[in-house]
């Protein structure tokens, strides 16, 4: 499964809730960034494609791997436009879940987030940048991370 959404929509959180009630394996795309990604964005400075290129081929690997072993698995990413998302739902086994939220709701989120190094002032950015998926499940984050998992795993019957 890709778990996508902003920054803030609550892919970790969910993602780790999902993959331990499923038994699936759980992967943060946050982790694959090379250190020269962390520290653009640490300084407010978003990412373009061609920084993203090495970031998709190894959040493309954990998927493939996956498939390969015949394991289920949530990738939580932000997979902002349709190109990533192509190059990540390699399969018709990978489904596309669109965590959704509102701006004003994400930018509260993310005025109480600590320790991370994606900051507010990004997020106006992955707004303009997101191109919302067509035929993805989407689940609407307003409510608790429990009413999110459980509307997740109603729509894909899991």
């Amino acid at each position: 499964m890709l778990l996508m959404g902003v920054s803030g929509s609550g892919k970790t959180t969910v993602g780790q809730a999902l993959s331990k009630q499923l038994g699936w394996e759980f992967a943060d795309a946050d982790d694959f960034h090379p250190a020269a990604n962390v520290e653009k964005m640490r300084h407010g400075i978003p990412l373009i494609d061609l920084d993203r290129a090495p970031w998709l081929a190894s959040l493309r690997a954990v998927i493939v791997g996956w498939l390969a072993a015949r394991k289920n698995g949530v990738l939580a990413c932000s997979a902002l436009k349709q190109a990533y998302r192509d190059e990540l739902a390699l399969d018709p086994q990978v489904r596309v879940v669109f965590l959704k939220g509102s701006p004003a709701l994400l930018h509260e989120r993310m005025q109480t987030r600590r320790g991370h190094y994606m900051k507010e002032g990004m997020l106006d950015s992955q707004f303009a940048t997101l191109e919302e998926p067509k035929g993805a499940i989407t689940v609407d984050v307003s409510g608790s991370v429990n009413d999110v998992v459980r509307e997740v795993r109603r729509q894909l019957g899991v």
